[in-house]
C-alpha cells in the first residue's frame, strides 16, 4: 500500500453567513505545509535492514568461507609434502639396503677362506662368479687382483692380466670393505654394452680383500652398472606419479647430480643443476615435524617445484656414502587439488551468502509489517479516527535483544581466540625449550660431559671453514687409553667410567677454551686444535700423554695414551678440498702406526 500524506476536510461557510460561536466553531487555517516528496523515492526500511544486516551476513560468510578454505588448502598442502617426502624417504632407505647388500655380498664371499684357499682362479670361483652375473644382471663385472694389482680372474675373462693397481677399488680394497660413488667405467666402457639411457657408461665399484690365515692375497671386486639405479626408482615411484608429473632425483655428498628421471643426466648438466637444498633448509611445521617440503625454482625450469629430500641413510661406514634423493613435483600438480577445493568452498560460501542475503531480506519484510501497521494506524487517526487501537510492537525490542547477543557472541569468540593464541605461544616456547634441550643431550657425552660424534662433526665443518678462509692452521688429534679393556675386565665398568671422567678433565684442564675435545665411544677421544701448527700438535700431544703417564690412577695404577695428529690439507689448484672424513681417518690411521709401534707414543701424518 502506498503511503500518503492525509489532512482531515475543511469547510468553509457560506457567504453572509457567521461563523458558528462555541466551541465547535471553526479555527483559522495555517497556511499549506510545503508538499513532501513522493514515498517512493526513499528506500523502505526493509530495504535498509536488508542491505545491512544482509551485506554484513554475506560478508562474514565469504570471510568464513575463505578461513576455512585456507585451511583446508594448507592442510592438503601439508598433505601434499608428506606424500612426496614418503616417496624421497622410501626411495632412499631402498637405494641404502640394496647397497648395503651388495656390500655385504662382497665382504661375505671375501672373508669366505675356504673358497679361496686352491686360488684365485679355482673352479668354485669361476663358478660363484657364473652365478653372481646370473642372479644380479645389472653386475657387469665380476673379478679378483693379486695383491700386486693383476687381475688374475673375472667374469668373461675381460681385464685378465691387466694391471689395475693404481684403481681406487683395488686400494681400498687391498685394506677393508670399500663402496665407490658413481665413477665412469674406464677400462670396461669398450668391452660392455653401451648403457640403456645412451649416456655413458656409469659403474658403482665394490670391494673387499681376500685374506687367508690372515694373509693378503688378493682383492675381490664387484663393478655394478648404474642403470640398476633407474630400474629401482621405476619400481619405487607410485602409480600415479606419472599422471602426478613426480620425478625422483638422485645427488652424491657434495651435491652433485648423479641420477635423473630416466638416467638423462645433460640436460641437467648442461644448466648446472646441483642439490637444491638440503635437509636442514626444508620448511617444517612444529606442529607436523615430519612433514617436510620446499617450494624451490629448479635451473632447468622456470616454474616452482615442490621438493622433498631424504638423506640415504646408513647401513654401515662402506656403504654410507651420503648421497640424497630427491622427490620433486610441479607446484601446480601438487597443489592442484587443494586449489580445486579452495574454489569448491569459496562457491559454496557465495551460494551460502546469497542464501542468507535473501533470508535477511525475507525476515526484514517480516519484521517491517508491524511497522507498517503502525503507519495506518497513524493516517487512521490523522484522518480523524477516535478509539483507534495501537498495536504493542516487539519487533525493536527483538532486535536489541539479538544484537546483544551477537555482540556477547562474538566477544566470547574473540576472548576464546586470544586464549587459545596464548596457549599455541606458551605450547611453542615449551616444544622450543624442549628441543633446545633434546639437541644439546644429542650433541653431548653423558659419562664425561665432552661434546659426542655429533656434536664434534657441527664443531669442525665450522673450523674447517674458518681455518680456510683465514688461512690458519688446523690440526686434529685422536686419543685412545691403551689397554682400556683391562681396566673394564679387571676392575669393572664403574672404575673404567671414573677413568673416562678423570682422563677428560685431564683433556679439558691442558687445552685451551677454543679447543674442541670430544669423546667418540669407548675409550677414543678427539681434539680439533685450532691455529697450531703440526709440529705444536704433536708437541701438545706429547706433553698430555706424559702428564697421563705420570698421573697416579686409584686402583688402576699407571696408564699410558697413544695419539694420532694430523692436520687440514690447503685447497689443491684443482678445487679438490679436504673434508672431516679425511681428517678423520689420517688422524685414525696415524692413531693405529702409534699402537702397532708399542702405544703411549704420537704419530703424525701430514
Amino acid at each position: 500500500m502506498q503511503e500518503t500524506d492525509w489532512a482531515p476536510p475543511v469547510t468553509t461557510p457560506p457567504a453572509g453567513t457567521a461563523p458558528p460561536a462555541g466551541p465547535f466553531a471553526p479555527r483559522s487555517q495555517p497556511p499549506a505545509p510545503p508538499a513532501k516528496a513522493p514515498a517512493s523515492r526513499k528506500r523502505s526500511l526493509r530495504t535498509q535492514l536488508a542491505w545491512v544486516f544482509g551485506g554484513l551476513t554475506a560478508a562474514l560468510v565469504l570471510m568464513l568461507s575463505f578461513a576455512f578454505g585456507e585451511l583446508l588448502k594448507s592442510r592438503m598442502q601439508r598433505e601434499a609434502g608428506a606424500a612426496l617426502q614418503v616417496v624421497s624417504s622410501s626411495a632412499a632407505k631402498q637405494l641404502s639396503d640394496a647397497l648395503f647388500d651388495h656390500s655385504r655380498l662382497v665382504q661375505a664371499l671375501a672373508h669366505s677362506p675356504d673358497l679361496w684357499r686352491n686360488g684365485l682362479t679355482s673352479a668354485e670361483v669361476n663358478a660363484l662368479f657364473a652365478r653372481i652375473r646370473l642372479t644380479r644382471p645389472y653386475c657387469v663385472w665380476v673379478g679378483v687382483a693379486d695383491p700386486k694389482g693383476t687381475v688374475v680372474h673375472a667374469t668373461g675373462n675381460q681385464l685378465v692380466g691387466r694391471n689395475i693397481s693404481d684403481n681406487t677399488w683395488f686400494t681400498a680394497g687391498a685394506s677393508g670393505p670399500y663402496v665407490s660413488d658413481v665413477v665412469p667405467a674406464k677400462l670396461l666402457a669398450p668391452l660392455l654394452p653401451p648403457s640403456a639411457s645412451g649416456e655413458p657408461l656409469r659403474l658403482v665399484d665394490f670391494s673387499a680383500p681376500i685374506r687367508v690365515d690372515g694373509q693378503l692375497i688378493g682383492v675381490l671386486g664387484m663393478h655394478t652398472s648404474w642403470d640398476w639405479a633407474r630400474e629401482m626408482v621405476q619400481e619405487l615411484l607410485p602409480t600415479f606419479s606419472r599422471e602426478d608429473q613426480i620425478s625422483l632425483f638422485i645427488f652424491d655428498r657434495q651435491g652433485k647430480l648423479i641420477f635423473a628421471p630416466g638416467g638423462k643426466l645433460s640436460p641437467f648438466i648442461a644448466v648446472d643443476q646441483t642439490l637444491p637444498l638440503r635437509p636442514e633448509q626444508l620448511q617444517a611445521d612444529h606442529r607436523h615435524p615430519r612433514v617436510q617440503a620446499s617450494v624451490v625454482r629448479w635451473n632447468d625450469q622456470s616454474d616452482d617445484f615442490l621438493t622433498a629430500v631424504a638423506q640415504l641413510p646408513a647401513r654401515n661406514a662402506p656403504s654410507d656414502l651420503g648421497w640424497y634423493v630427491v622427490a620433486r613435483q610441479p607446484v601446480a600438480s601438487a597443489y592442484a587439488d587443494a586449489q580445486q577445493q579452495m574454489l569448491y568452498v569459496m562457491g559454496a560460501g557465495l551460494l551460502a551468502a546469497i542464501t542468507a542475503t535473501w533470508l535477511v531480506w525475507w525476515l526484514a519484510r517480516r519484521m517491517v509489517r508491524e511497522l507498517n501497521t503502525l503507519a495506518q494506524t497513524a493516517r487512521r487517526i490523522d484522518a480523524g479516527e477516535r478509539q483507534v487501537p495501537i498495536p504493542e510492537l516487539q519487533s525493536n525490542r527483538e532486535v536489541q535483544l539479538l544484537s546483544q547477543s551477537f555482540n556477547a557472541m562474538t566477544q566470547r569468540l574473540l576472548a576464546a581466540n586470544e586464549s587459545m593464541e596464548h596457549e599455541v605461544q606458551m605450547r611453542t616456547q615449551e616444544l622450543y625449550d624442549a628441543n633446545r634441550e633434546l639437541d644439546r643431550q644429542a650433541s653431548t657425552d653423558p659419562l664425561t660431559g665432552l661434546l659426542n660424534r655429533r656434536g664434534f662433526d657441527a664443531q669442525v665443518q665450522f673450523a674447517m671453514a674458518l681455518a680456510r678462509r683465514s688461512g690458519r692452521p688446523l690440526c686434529l688429534a685422536t686419543l685412545d687409553i691403551d689397554h682400556f679393556k683391562q681396566v673394564n675386565d679387571n676392575y669393572g665398568h664403574e672404575v673404567g667410567d671414573l677413568v673416562l671422567k678423570s682422563v677428560a678433565n685431564q683433556l679439558r684442564s691442558r687445552l685451551r677454551d677454543s679447543d674442541v675435545i670430544a669423546r667418540f665411544g669407548g675409550e677414543e677421544f678427539v681434539v680439533l686444535l685450532p691455529d697450531t701448527p703440526p709440529e705444536a700438535a704433536q708437541r701438545i700431544a706429547r706433553e698430555i700423554l706424559a702428564a697421563i703417564e705420570q698421573h697416579q690412577w686409584p686402583l688402576v695404577g699407571r696408564l699410558t695414551l697413544s695419539a694420532g695428529i694430523t692436520a687440514l690439507r690447503p685447497t689443491l689448484q684443482n678445487g679438490t678440498e679436504d673434508n672431516d672424513t679425511a681428517l678423520l681417518r689420517r688422524s685414525d690411521d696415524a692413531l693405529y702406526q702409534s699402537k702397532n709401534a708399542g702405544r703411549n707414543l704420537v704419530h703424525y701424518i701430514p
